[in-house]
């Protein structure tokens, strides 16, 4: 038995709530269970109860044992003055306020219909399972499994914004620098993620501005930057990227020495940390209104267009310097862009327009209905499960159910436990 549980069947009063009495054999009558409160202080606020015919407002308690009561030292605690019931599996103790007075207690586990307490406990007993519900999710009604998917992309959005909102304290609530940043990150793909945003973060974002309007300068500038230009002697493109980065280095004052080195090792060519970085260059070097514009766009063809670019010329036919290899456009795949969108433009544009007032729910989860699903473990093992997710708003949303709400355990905050609770 776990206190969640209780919490549960509180909030939504999956007991007998007839006849209900205290432990000392006062009439209950719950007229309103109160707020479930998730911080500290009382589980529950704003309780409206009758107890032996008074009407009581206040907080509500939930424990195991009523003598958690006094393991958690609330008997020292004035923020449990208010509280007017104590809702208890097994009463062990009587329990009171600071002031000494007696509060009412209900012992639980008398009120609660043997068939909840089936359903918990077939949803929790399943050892080795890959998610809990897992051989019975299929059975989740369309509308209820639809509607939490929207929940659940809404909320994924929201913890990415927390993430986004430290950041952009950091750089000063500088938008731009924190598009780039980002996007840094995920230019370096998996690998080179920690690499790549080392190699932001050495830079003042003012001399990205400063280098976006000469391709050459800022692909020197951020190849420079990784160590990539560090040995004398190469070819003519090498030499002419060296030699610029050189002077913007002893122009600006550069310093790299805590820039996370690229890693080639077992990358395939066209996540080369040179062809991602001249990709981030040619990027910024033709749209250097990027941010704005990736705020204003609203299809998939508008985002498309402002983020596929290829690397300069001279890597058509390398994939590393000195090195000459067969021809080939080194154009930014659209799965590649399919992630940027879903790691970086959405999350970003999220929180933007929900920090200048400009959200609007019904164009956003549009946006996201009109992109692929990316293609992961997860989402395939979710799709051996029940249809395949179709779209980003699907996957992300399932992605947010298996890491906050499966893997957690916390079957009792998400709509699909609960509707198998009510079955």
């Amino acid at each position: 038995m776990k206190e969640d549980f209780l919490h549960y069947v509180w909030k939504y009063q999956k007991f007998d709530t007839r006849n209900l009495k205290t432990v000392t054999g006062e009439s209950v009558i719950v007229h309103s269970p109160g707020m479930h409160n998730s911080n500290s202080g009382p589980d529950f606020f704003n309780g409206q109860l009758e107890i032996d015919g008074q009407m009581w407002a206040g907080n509500i308690e939930i424990h195991l044992k009523a003598s958690h009561w006094y393991n958690h030292k609330h008997q020292e605690d004035s923020a449990y003055n208010n509280v007017i019931l104590h809702v208890v599996w097994k009463y062990d103790t009587p329990v009171k306020r600071t002031n000494t007075s007696e509060i009412p207690t209900i012992e639980l586990k008398h009120w609660i219909p043997a068939t909840t307490r089936s359903a918990y406990k077939k949803l929790f007993d399943r050892a080795n399972r890959w998610i809990p519900c897992e051989p019975d999710f299929y059975r989740v009604d369309v509308f209820t499994y639809k509607n939490w998917l929207d929940t659940l992309f809404i909320e994924r959005m929201e913890h990415r914004t927390d993430q986004f909102a430290a950041r952009l304290e950091q750089l000063n609530n500088d938008w731009e620098a924190l598009l780039f940043h980002l996007l840094s990150e995920y230019f370096g793909t998996k690998v080179n993620s920690d690499s790549f945003g080392s190699i932001a973060t050495s830079v003042n974002y003012s001399l990205i501005r400063k280098c976006a309007g000469q391709p050459g300068h800022l692909e020197a500038l951020l190849l420079g930057q990784a160590g990539l230009l560090n040995q004398q002697g190469g070819d003519s493109y090498y030499e002419k990227l060296r030699e610029e980065y050189v002077f913007l280095k002893n122009k600006f004052k550069l310093r790299n020495e805590h820039v996370i080195p690229p890693k080639f090792f077992r990358l395939r060519p066209m996540n080369f940390p040179t062809i991602r970085l001249s990709q981030l260059s040619m990027l910024y070097s033709k749209n250097q209104q990027l941010f704005s514009n990736l705020i204003e766009a609203s299809s998939k063809g508008e985002y498309y267009a402002l983020l596929k670019f290829e690397a300069s010329e001279y890597w058509k036919d390398h994939y590393n310097f000195g090195t000459q290899s067969v021809s080939r456009s080194k154009l930014m795949s659209n799965a590649f862009i399919d992630l940027l969108l879903i790691n970086v433009v959405l999350p970003l544009k999220f929180f933007y327009m929900r920090t200048h007032g400009q959200f609007n729910d019904n164009e956003f989860m549009d946006l996201a209905q009109s992109l692929g699903a990316e293609e992961n473990g997860i989402i395939r093992k979710f799709a051996e499960l029940r249809p395949k997710a179709t779209n980003v708003l699907e996957s992300q949303a399932l992605l947010q159910l298996k890491s906050e709400y499966c893997e957690k355990k916390q079957c009792l905050r998400c709509a699909i436990g609960n509707w198998f609770l009510k079955r």
